[in-house]
């Protein structure tokens, strides 16, 4: 077998493999096995007939096919192994010449993973956010506290801000009723300002039992194109009106909080939450851009094949998010002004494929200089956190047991590493796992 290799791009091969006599001899024996099975020769089982006498009744035509298929993907796995390539999809094959018997010649062409050069990793810019916690932010937690520990009280006088409402609603556009615009027993705390300009304030000031339109205007800068700026009618009837008493703020809510004797305790403990949470968050936002950072300092070539594995799968999780929030691509696609589903994949989907798949092969490579592994102890301890997610589920847990999984979790945990390891590198501190 004689191979030579053309690259065709930093991401793309080509090889020309020529195989002759001995090779083709070999590839025709093992097709005449394959092909055996399913002859019918008189004096014969199925399945039994041997090789030598199948060969005289099988299709010529047949055997050929077999023999090429055979001889071309032996020839390729092995030429792939012996020239040291990491293909990335199957190759598409062109034989160039073929003479039974006697000579194969053809190309197999592949995507392969590319060399990638790393820049400086260890000379970085991008710095960790100043975390600061404001007496606002933690005097906002207390009034979620005291909400919820409110005394309720049903009351048949008007509805005042403050007051907890359970309504009906039906919004209507042109008298056509529209998507997203109506419930049924929902719970509105009046002043929360979850609902458009206008809502609530009409609610104040009815009482239980009363059926009313509101007629609203939907903000100009509304998220959902079709209802920016219009003018609808929410028909709504109010069903209850409940008094909401919030507890004082002192040490009697403190110890309802939690087991704390102070309102400082209390205090204390949210101001430290909040710093956890907003350094978590402070550093999950330097990581991405000491990644975004490297990678522009970096040569990161990026196969086609790759961004179109990670195009699908970003498709596939902003679908399922759309739905969730009641919503589908075609809704998405012209409340955000793009033309349609292909523009969209263009503009958006694949420049968020591409910098995923250059992340992933960018941190690949610094594993690699930086020799961070896995070791079987640290595998065996992730697997037993995932498992524990999953330990109502016998089906989910046999997943587990197989090497893919076994693999997959030990490269996530790798990369996580990985990170870790270029945030230390630039002066940055890692945050406590959650």
């Amino acid at each position: 077998m004689k191979t030579t290799v053309k690259n065709l791009s930093d991401t793309k091969v080509q090889l020309t493999i020529t195989l002759g006599t001995e090779e083709l001899a070999s590839a025709e024996k093992v097709a005449l096995v394959k092909l055996s099975k399913d002859v019918k020769v008189p004096g014969f089982r199925k399945g039994k007939v041997p090789t030598s006498v199948a060969a005289k009744h099988v299709d010529p035509q047949a055997l050929q096919e077999q023999l090429l298929d055979d001889a071309v993907s032996k020839a390729v796995a092995e030429a792939f192994i012996a020239e040291k390539i990491q293909a990335l999809d199957r190759p598409m094959v062109d034989v160039k010449k073929y003479v039974p018997g006697d000579l194969l010649e053809f190309t197999a062409e592949v995507d392969v993973l590319p060399a990638v050069t790393l820049g400086d990793y260890k000379k970085l810019t991008a710095k960790a956010e100043k975390v600061a916690v404001a007496a606002a932010d933690v005097n906002d937690v207390i009034e979620r506290m005291r909400t919820g520990f409110a005394e309720k009280k049903d009351v048949e006088r008007a509805a005042k801000e403050g007051d907890e409402t359970l309504i009906d609603f039906v919004g209507k556009k042109g008298d056509v009723p529209f998507d997203g615009g109506t419930g049924t027993d929902y719970t509105l705390k009046l002043g929360s300002n979850q609902f458009i300009p206008g809502f609530e304030e009409g609610i104040i000031g009815h009482k239980a039992g009363e059926t009313f339109d509101l007629n609203l205007e939907f903000p100009k800068d509304y998220h959902a194109k079709e209802l920016a700026g219009e003018k609808v009618v929410f028909t709504t009837t109010l069903k209850k009106v409940t008094e909401l008493t919030l507890p004082k703020v002192d040490d009697e809510l403190a110890k309802k909080a939690g087991e704390f004797k102070t309102l400082q305790e209390l205090k204390e403990s949210i101001k430290q939450e909040i710093t956890t949470q907003k350094e978590r968050e402070a550093g999950d936002k330097l990581k991405d851009a000491l990644i975004e950072e490297l990678i522009e300092k970096s040569n990161v070539p990026v196969p086609e094949v790759l961004i179109a594995d990670q195009m699908r799968s970003i498709e596939q999780d902003f679908s399922q998010n759309l739905m969730y929030r009641g919503l589908n691509l075609e809704q998405y696609l012209e409340t955000n002004g793009f033309k349609d589903a292909d523009d969209w994949r263009e503009k958006e989907v694949k420049p968020a494929a591409t910098k995923r798949t250059q992340a992933g092969l960018v941190l690949a490579e610094l594993s690699k200089v930086e020799a961070i592994t896995a070791t079987d102890a640290e595998i065996d301890e992730h697997l037993e956190v995932h498992k524990a997610q999953y330990a109502n589920s016998p089906e989910a847990l046999k997943q587990f047991e197989t090497p893919e999984v076994r693999r997959d979790i030990g490269n996530h945990y790798i990369t996580e590493k990985t990170i870790e390891r270029l945030v230390e590198l630039n002066g940055g501190k890692v945050a406590p796992h959650s």
